[in-house]
């Protein structure tokens, strides 16, 4: 393979949330505090400020993402409650990084790779968790960038353009078969399943190779770029 970049997906691959706060819990939350919220439109609203309103107008901060959460509820929260359900989602919905993360974005710069993040989550969820290794990130991309969700291919291409290179020289590294995979391919660019607890039993056709770390997918990199 003629490989000049890799392209890591975040959730799943890169970082996790350890103990992430349930629709359910900030149900029960509000309601003890009189507010009408239920997990299911909870869950429903949260999903279309994700994947629809946070690539039009890039929320900066979880109250500002909240917030607008809250429109869709139409539920106008006191000053306090908003600021104790903000603090909630910043302890139980930050990110941090798998232990293999680090030591392979290095491998990757270290092989003179070009490297980048694609993702639809909001920049504010895992800034602090990538800052370590933020250095080793020629270009980060999330649905505010693009204007768009992961699902659509603009996000991909966006983010091959910003590297400056074809399809056919990147090579991406993700978790979910659709969209770190399927489209990826449809595209032209090399793929690497990555699959941590083993969910998946069988490799899918669009992936050239499954891996359970990204230490493997490194590795797959490296002897690929050899051949």
């Amino acid at each position: 393979m003629n490989l000049e970049a890799v392209l890591f997906d975040l959730h799943g691959t890169l970082g996790y949330v350890e103990d992430p706060i349930s629709s359910e819990e900030i149900s029960e939350y509000l309601l003890k505090r009189n507010y009408d919220v239920y997990p299911q439109s909870l869950d429903a609203a949260s999903y279309y400020v994700g994947m629809i309103d946070y690539p039009k107008y890039g929320y900066n901060s979880w109250q500002s993402y909240l917030e607008r959460v809250l429109h869709h509820l139409d539920i106008k929260m006191d000053v306090d409650t908003l600021r104790e359900l903000t603090e909630l989602y910043q302890k139980r919905r930050s990110y941090l990084l798998f232990s293999d993360a680090p030591s392979s974005v290095t491998k990757a710069k270290d092989l003179d790779l070009k490297t980048a993040i694609v993702t639809t989550i909001a920049h504010f969820c895992f800034s602090s968790a990538i800052e370590p290794i933020r250095r080793h990130f020629d270009v980060v991309t999330t649905g505010f960038e693009v204007g768009c969700e992961k699902s659509n291919p603009k996000m991909h291409r966006l983010t091959l353009r910003r590297l400056d290179v074809s399809p056919t020289e990147a090579i991406m590294i993700g978790d979910n078969v659709l969209v770190d995979i399927k489209i990826p391919k449809k595209l032209g660019m090399h793929t690497i399943l990555l699959d941590r607890t083993n969910k998946i039993l069988a490799k899918p056709k669009e992936a050239n190779m499954k891996v359970s770390t990204l230490t493997e997918a490194l590795a797959y990199v490296e002897k690929s770029r050899k051949r």
